[in-house]
């Protein structure tokens, strides 16, 4: 479809039909409506964080922040790199999500080493629901505590819903499921009605780890 003809609130409203938009190109400004046969999920309650990952989360190698960058964690995740020299984050889907994150309903996590943003991933809240759209990492293990701090969040927080979109090997080392299209349309809107939170797990005082622990 036209991108012009698209605003954040035809957006939001893909979202809440189970559909979300992609581009073929960086360099392409169509974007087209992916409505998938099989969907990709993490079940919020059997999050899997290895023991290896879980030192580092607790090393405090990274700075972990949430929403202090959108731009640049959307600019990284877009960024071409070895062994995925094309991406389906074109410029009116980039302008798109900063538009929604203004609104208040994307937000990102990002990961800090040295003070340079090298993690970190972005997604979409509405409801009880989050979409994760796309993750990044220019060091080892940057995106992964990204990923471990966004699910302590979205427990503390209320979520129902992690929607991964698309199941990969990835993925699935940390618990995430492939389930059908009708299965996973039945989630999102009990997720949908849910009350959720993003910004409680700052009231709670609780660690990443320790939220995820209390969930299992």
């Amino acid at each position: 479809m036209p991108h012009d003809a698209f605003d954040i609130e035809d957006l939001v409203d893909c979202y809440r039909r189970g559909v979300f938009p992609m581009a073929d190109a960086r360099d392409d400004d169509r974007v087209f409506l992916i409505d998938p046969q099989r969907r990709g999920v993490f079940p919020l309650e059997r999050f899997h964080v290895s023991a290896r990952l879980a030192r580092t989360v607790r090393s405090g190698r990274f700075k972990v922040s949430v929403d202090t960058d959108f731009a640049g964690v959307v600019e990284a995740c877009a960024a071409a790199r070895p062994g995925r020299p094309e991406t389906w984050i074109n410029q009116p889907i980039q302008h798109l999500y900063e538009r929604l994150h203004r609104s208040g309903r994307a937000h990102s996590v990002e990961c800090r080493l040295e003070g340079e943003l090298v993690g970190g991933l972005y997604g979409v809240s509405l409801g009880g629901a989050f979409f994760g759209e796309s993750m990044f990492s220019t060091v080892r293990d940057a995106s992964k505590v990204a990923l471990v701090h966004l699910v302590a969040r979205l427990i503390v927080g209320g979520y129902r819903l992690l929607d991964a979109q698309f199941m990969t090997t990835h993925l699935a080392q940390f618990g995430a499921v492939e389930i059908s299209r009708a299965a996973y349309r039945r989630r999102l809107a009990e997720a949908l009605d849910a009350p959720a939170d993003f910004n409680r797990f700052e009231e709670s005082g609780q660690g990443a780890l320790q939220a995820i622990s209390q969930a299992s």
